[in-house]
């Protein structure tokens, strides 16, 4: 498949750097000193499309992508991007209503800039943007669980679970707290970071739904549901060949809070290389 690599010859200032930068070595300087796709290039070229990216002239395109179509790079402050990792909480406490169409759609055009391994971009969203569908699935879930609970004891280390079991006998949504919609990130079976890839992208997805003012919630709860329920996979319209890896919940927070937590740090180490001989 040919990956259409175009270089403006009048605005290419031959300074090298989409070169220096591809990470495949696809890329080398033709005889008029400007980019082009080295012997097998185009087939290592894993699409990162970091060639239109780093040129500084925008004379790079590829893939049909023309860089006077991308956004001008602008780093962040750096504070803010602390402060929103620091104020970030689960929100287990959702308004009853939904989240407007517009803001759904500015969530899911921040998905399709979330990193994956070896640049795959096969990753599946199920986004529940319907608060009656999502009402329609909870309820579907907290009957089952109720009419399975009755019969499952809870030993070992699911004990620490035992207290929600009257809860969800009786009903009472402990899955999806109440949020009007979820979203589920699935991968493809044979994705090279098929575990991973799902995680990286709710956490960004996370982040920036928090910025717009959202609450969410990594649902553990309910991606169990997907591992004992498959035919929650038909019902999300998860193909056969992807595998759901998680859940997050979202919607208007019906609680605000007013500082961060003081959480116990992690330990850090440092590497010993004087073990190396």
């Amino acid at each position: 498949m040919s990956k259409n690599l175009v270089i403006d010859k009048s605005k290419c200032v031959s300074c090298g750097l989409c070169i220096k930068d591809c990470i495949s070595n696809a890329l080398e300087f033709g005889e008029d000193n400007k980019p082009q796709f080295a012997p097998c290039g185009e087939d290592r070229c894993i699409e990162c499309q970091h060639c239109l990216a780093i040129c500084p002239a925008g004379a790079v395109s590829i893939l049909g992508k023309k860089p006077e179509n991308s956004v001008p790079l602008q780093a962040p402050d750096s504070e803010a991007v602390l402060n929103a990792i620091k104020y970030r909480r689960s929100t287990r406490l959702f308004k009853n209503e939904s989240v407007s169409a517009e803001i759904i759609e500015k969530l899911k055009e921040s998905l399709n800039y979330t990193p994956t391994g070896c640049n795959d971009h096969r990753l599946l969203f199920t986004i529940v943007e319907d608060k009656a569908e999502t009402d329609k699935i909870r309820e579907y879930v907290i009957n089952k669980l109720a009419r399975l609970l009755r019969f499952l004891p809870f030993a070992g280390p699911a004990k620490k679970f035992a207290h929600y079991k009257k809860l969800l006998i009786n009903r009472q949504d402990v899955i999806f707290r109440n949020a009007p919609h979820f979203i589920v990130a699935s991968s493809p079976d044979n994705a090279p970071c098929r575990d991973i890839d799902p995680v990286i992208a709710l956490s960004y997805f996370e982040l920036y739904a928090n910025s717009l003012g959202l609450g969410t919630c990594w649902c553990g709860f309910a991606e169990a549901c997907f591992k004992f329920m498959p035919e929650l996979k038909k019902i999300c319209n998860i193909p056969d060949g992807y595998k759901p890896v998680y859940v997050m919940l979202f919607g208007l927070p019906d609680v605000k809070y007013s500082r961060t937590t003081q959480p116990e740090p992690f330990k850090f180490v440092k590497p010993d290389a004087d073990l190396i001989k």
